[in-house]
């Protein structure tokens, strides 16, 4: 076996579905099931049964899926600690990232690309995390207050909420209306983010769901701002959007703090170090402000 047939094999075992670990390979799910099949025909042994659920390794199929992770592991440190050793504010960076925090930091951003320009810059937006130890990304903005002991990094800010409504829905119904008399935009269904419905149970028992849609932040706040119904919103996109009003105060519960991380073995990298130092300079004034306000 070589390296390139563990690959096929560890993608299948990660992913259970052929369409899926294509996806991670670069493949075709019908390049991925050919390859599984000459694998296992050459080593006469079968390594994955086809379940309801997926593909499930079978004891050798297993057995090589943990030993392809290792050498995965051991080949992408090698190529972290040659990237390491790269002295040259040039090449690829990739950036993982949401939306809703590419819109917040979008300026520093630009100026690092204006201060930088020969570093390609590549930014992936998804609320799905990224895997830096697979090389999903080099860096990651994320918003967490608990981000991985595995991953280094620092905190660049701080994201509230709020719920938001527009301004003509909330001057219909008046100053006197509770959570419970406005309509609310929910969540799709299959998402399965139960927060809302024990939030709304106890603030805004009875309330009507006008709307369901899935996480698109963007999307939402267009919704809010149309008047079909409430939502929590980021307030540093709430407050700055004359179509829309504060329906209540700050829920600090649902606050997260934002972080630049990295792995361990690129922060020395020359990209990523000065991608890193130019994000925590370019939101230093705006952190400070808001500990002057709190």
């Amino acid at each position: 076996m070589d390296w390139d047939d563990l690959r096929y094999v560890l993608a299948i075992a990660r992913d259970r579905t052929l369409s899926r670990a294509a996806e991670s390979l670069g493949a075709s799910h019908t390049t991925v099931g050919r390859r599984v099949r000459a694998i296992e025909q050459a080593l006469g042994a079968r390594l994955f049964d086809q379940t309801p659920d997926g593909f499930v390794p079978t004891s050798a199929g297993q057995d090589i899926a943990e030993v392809a992770e290792r050498m995965e592991a051991e080949v992408l440190a090698l190529e972290g600690r040659v990237l390491g050793r790269d002295v040259r504010l040039q090449g690829s960076l990739r950036v993982a990232t949401m939306d809703i925090l590419f819109r917040r930091y979008r300026d520093a951003f630009a100026s690092f690309l204006a201060r930088y320009p020969s570093v390609e810059l590549t930014v992936t937006s998804s609320n799905d995390e990224v895997s830096l130890t697979r090389r999903e990304a080099d860096v990651a903005l994320r918003m967490t207050s608990s981000p991985p002991e595995y991953l280094v990094g620092r905190k660049v800010g701080r994201v509230d909420f709020a719920v938001y409504g527009s301004r003509a829905l909330v001057e219909r119904l008046g100053p006197d209306a509770g959570y419970g008399d406005y309509p609310w935009i929910h969540w799709d269904e299959r998402l399965n983010l139960r927060w809302l419905d024990e939030w709304l149970a106890r603030n805004a028992p009875g309330a009507r769901i006008a709307m369901r849609m899935d996480v698109s932040s963007m999307v939402l706040r267009e919704a809010v701002a149309t008047g079909i119904g409430l939502h929590f919103l980021a307030c540093f996109e709430g407050d700055a959007d004359p179509a829309l009003t504060r329906v209540g105060p700050v829920d600090p519960r649902f606050s997260r703090d934002v972080w630049l991380l990295t792995m361990p073995d690129l922060r020395s990298t020359s990209r990523v170090r000065a991608f890193m130092d130019h994000m925590d300079e370019s939101t230093r004034a705006s952190r400070t402000g808001a500990a002057t306000a709190e």
